[in-house]
């Protein structure tokens, strides 16, 4: 059985997969918020997005709290990953061109949605994507892995997969990364280094994670096969209409650019402040 928020009689597809080195993550979060208000507004059917930035580290704002934060900054970017802080919650992923973004988008408007709701939709929506692989998918949180969570996605116990949500104006954005290639470990390496430096032994109020590169691995290294963007895009597609669903493919409209222009400012603000003294420091 398919999670009832899964079941939509219309979805909104809206891909960004293939927009290139120039396309900011800043951007997808500023897009998202639009949709969220379009379609808690009523003037949107519920949304799929899915998005793919090249070489980013997406940083949560307690991560900009570390004690050495410029040094740890300063290394991503002599990395060649571009540094960008979420306008929510978690902790630093890894974003390239090996990882799909998905972002389910769902008005709240007559129904309030637990953030609970929001995880398992994400959650069963993923286990009936990859039942075709033979894939048997795992919630609950990877210790040792980077930005954990209660709705890691692991098989075998390695996660590939972390899930958050972000609330705006009535729409609920339920939005997850997905290592599809590549190397799982590689990218938690680079995130072990990044802690490692910005914390330099020192105690900290927060409570970072350990990562321990192991314990993360990319869908193709779990599987077996070598696994694209496209493929897994395609499964995504019939996976939601599986579930009786009308997808249509769209663009943002007149409207939502003008939330997005409010939003993109937002955002870009929120990085200016929150990195001013590594853009001092490092660039």
């Amino acid at each position: 059985m398919s999670h009832e928020l899964l079941r939509q009689p219309k979805w909104r597809v809206i891909d960004q997969s293939h927009f290139g080195p120039l396309f900011d993550a800043k951007q997808s979060f500023a897009i998202d918020d639009a949709l969220c208000t379009a379609v808690g507004a009523g003037q949107s059917d519920a949304v799929v997005r899915t998005w793919v930035h090249e070489n980013t580290v997406v940083l949560g704002a307690a991560d900009t709290k570390l004690p050495y934060i410029d040094e740890a900054i300063s290394f991503l970017r002599q990395e060649g990953y571009r540094v960008v802080v979420r306008n929510s919650g978690g902790l630093a992923v890894v974003l390239d061109s090996g990882v799909l973004n998905i972002s389910l988008i769902f008005p709240e408007t007559k129904n309030t949605i637990a953030i609970e709701q929001g995880y398992e939709a994400m959650y069963a929506l993923m286990a009936a994507m990859l039942a075709s692989y033979g894939a048997r998918v795992e919630a609950g949180e990877i210790v040792g892995s980077y930005c954990p969570g209660s709705y890691d996605l692991s098989i075998g116990g390695k996660k590939f997969a972390g899930i958050s949500q972000r609330r705006v104006r009535g729409g609920v954005a339920v939005q997850i990364y997905l290592c599809v290639n590549g190397s799982g470990a590689a990218r938690a390496e680079l995130i072990r280094r990044f802690y490692e430096l910005g914390r330099q032994g020192e105690k900290t109020k927060f409570a970072y994670p350990d990562v321990v590169p192991t314990v993360m691995a990319s869908l193709s290294e779990l599987l077996g096969c070598e696994l694209s963007i496209d493929e897994l895009l395609v499964a995504l597609w019939r996976t939601l209409q599986s579930f009786g669903g009308e997808l249509y493919s769209s663009a943002l409209e007149n409207g939502e650019w003008n939330w997005y222009e409010q939003y993109w400012a937002r955002i870009v603000e929120r990085n200016e402040t929150a990195l001013s003294g590594a853009l001092s420091a490092g660039e």
